[in-house]
Formats: C-alpha cells, sequence, structure tokens
C-alpha cells in the first residue's frame, strides 16, 4: 500500500477541485476551441461553426473537425492539466505513475475486460438509448434527442474513413489523446481530489464517473458511460496508476473506431453503432468473463498496490 501523498494539490479539497474546473474551463472551452477554430479555419474554405451545428460533409471538412478536435483536447485536457499540476500546484506527474508489477499481464487483462465489458452492458446500452423521460421533462427530451441526433450524425461524418491513413488519423484524435486527457482530468485529478475531500474512494470513483458521463452531453448514453467511468475509476484505485485507465480509455476507444471503419468496408456485419443488446447468452458469458477478469485484476495487484487516499493527515479509507 503506498504512501498517503496528495498527487494534485495541497490546497482544501474543495478550493483544489473549484481550480480543477476553472483550468478545464479555461482550457477545453475556451482557449482550445479559440485556437482549434482559427488553425481549422485556415484550411477549411466553408463555414465551420455551421457545418459543425449541421453535421456537414463538404469537402475538408472531416480534416478540419478532426484538427480542431485534436487541438481542444490537447489543449484543454493535457497541456493546461500539466500545467495546472506542475506549474500551479508544484507536484510532479511521476507519482501518478508508480511501478506496477507484471505491467504487461495488467494490460493484457485491461484488454480483455474492453472486449468483453461493451457487450456485458449491452442490454443497458440498448435501454438507455431508447429511455423515455416523463411528460414534465418533455423539454429536456427533445432538447436531449436533438443533441444525440446532431452528435450521432457529426460522429457519422468524422468517422466515415476513406483509407488506413485516415483511420491511424482518427484513432489519434478519438482515442489517443482523450485516453490521455480525460484520464489525467477525471481519474488523476477530479476522482483524487474527490477521494481526498471524501474520504470515500467508491464514493469518488462514482461522482468523477457521473461527471465524465455529464460532459460528453450524451444523455441516451449516459448509463453506458457513467459504467465505463466507474471502470476506469476502479482500475486506477486497484493499480494506483494512471497508465492503467488510460490503455483501458484508449483500448475501448480505438476498437469502436477500428470495428466502424471495418463495418464501413464491409469489411465486417458488425456495427458497434447501432446501440442494440447482443444475445442474451452472449451477455451472460461476457458478464462471467468481465467479473473474472476484473476479479483476478483486483486480486493481483489490489493487494500490492491500493492507493492510499492522498490526504492532509488524520484518518484515512483503506477499503477496498
Amino acid at each position: 500500500m503506498s504512501t498517503p501523498q496528495n498527487l494534485v494539490s495541497d490546497r482544501p479539497p474543495l478550493q483544489s477541485l473549484v481550480r480543477i474546473s476553472l483550468n478545464v474551463v479555461l482550457g477545453f472551452v475556451i482557449v482550445g476551441p479559440l485556437l482549434g477554430y482559427a488553425v481549422a479555419s485556415g484550411f477549411y474554405t466553408g463555414d465551420l461553426i455551421q457545418d459543425l451545428q449541421d453535421a456537414g460533409s463538404g469537402p475538408g471538412f472531416l480534416e478540419a473537425v478532426l484538427g480542431m478536435q485534436a487541438i481542444v483536447t490537447f489543449i484543454g485536457l493535457i497541456f493546461f492539466p500539466v500545467l495546472h499540476i506542475s506549474v500551479l500546484e508544484h507536484k510532479r506527474l511521476q507519482p501518478f505513475f508508480p511501478a506496477v508489477p507484471q505491467l504487461a499481464m495488467a494490460l493484457l487483462i485491461v484488454a480483455g475486460v474492453g472486449l468483453t465489458f461493451p457487450i456485458s452492458i449491452s442490454p443497458i446500452t440498448e435501454w438507455n438509448l431508447n429511455i423515455k423521460f416523463p411528460e414534465f421533462m418533455a423539454g429536456f427530451e427533445r432538447w436531449a434527442q436533438h443533441e444525440e441526433d446532431r452528435l450521432a450524425k457529426l460522429t457519422e461524418v468524422i468517422t466515415d474513413f476513406k483509407s488506413v491513413g485516415g483511420l491511424i488519423s482518427g484513432v489519434f484524435v478519438i482515442a489517443f489523446l482523450p485516453a490521455i486527457g480525460e484520464e489525467l482530468v477525471f481519474r488523476g485529478m477530479i476522482q483524487n481530489e474527490l477521494w481526498r475531500g471524501t474520504r470515500n474512494a467508491h464514493i469518488a470513483i462514482w461522482v468523477s464517473a457521473a461527471i465524465f458521463s455529464a460532459i460528453h452531453m450524451q444523455f441516451y448514453g449516459f448509463v453506458p458511460r457513467l459504467l465505463l467511468g466507474a471502470l476506469f475509476g476502479y482500475l486506477y484505485y486497484w493499480s494506483g496508476n494512471l497508465l492503467i485507465p488510460i490503455f483501458s480509455h484508449f483500448f475501448n476507444n480505438s476498437f469502436a473506431v477500428v470495428m466502424v471503419y471495418l463495418n464501413h468496408m464491409e469489411i465486417t456485419s458488425i456495427n458497434v453503432e447501432d446501440g442494440k443488446a447482443m444475445p442474451w447468452p452472449q451477455v451472460i458469458i461476457s458478464i462471467l468473463i468481465t467479473s473474472g477478469l476484473l476479479y483476478y485484476f483486483w486480486n493481483q495487484y489490489a493487494h500490492r498496490h491500493t492507493m492510499a487516499p492522498p490526504v492532509d493527515g488524520g484518518d484515512q479509507d483503506v477499503s477496498e
């Protein structure tokens, strides 16, 4: 078990969380989009703002959107958070990545979970996709459905790769950069500070997972993304190394991107975007495999290195 430490900040947890939120808003909502728009507009001849709203598909739109998204993710979720930790809080990044025994085996287990977990929760995915809100939330339902349709159409446009080179660019932008940035922010920063504030690792994991899911603004996928965020959170909690959830996140996203490409190229008939539940025998088998892999991971790594809550002092929650 590691020595308790404040990985993100020595400030009071609430103050630290407020500062993290301001950092993310500044980088991901203001500076990143402005810089990304400026760069993308330099080579895109259409109306980028309007085409983003309408999910356009004009010449160069795919390249413009991927370029803009790469800049927004890097600036808002990697560059600004790293500055926050290292410059504003005077902390090192190395403690986020302590040694993990048999790292290759850990990553192999995580890859296995990445294959079976989406099948395990596919009935929940289908249920959430078709959820009906009560009458008093009719206005919210119309807005949520409109956003879901717009983002689904935009996703279809930006994953319509015509070549292997386009696929590699898509994996870099859609899988690699978000895996690093989102795990650094939501698990490395927010989860750690919530743990320090609540003294309860499980509350920290689920609250940070809920924030992670809500910030994607896709409420017809909120619950499966919540469960995915919790999975990343527990992988981090058990291993103590942020590389584990980063790899899991990358594997999940890149596998989906590759499967979409293979489906578009008619190499496979499997459509990972349809949101339909897999047959129950496959679901049950996947649940058993996922549970077995996670139990093995917990048994192998949590007992050796369960993250101790980064508190300033006093009693600490070391429950698993």
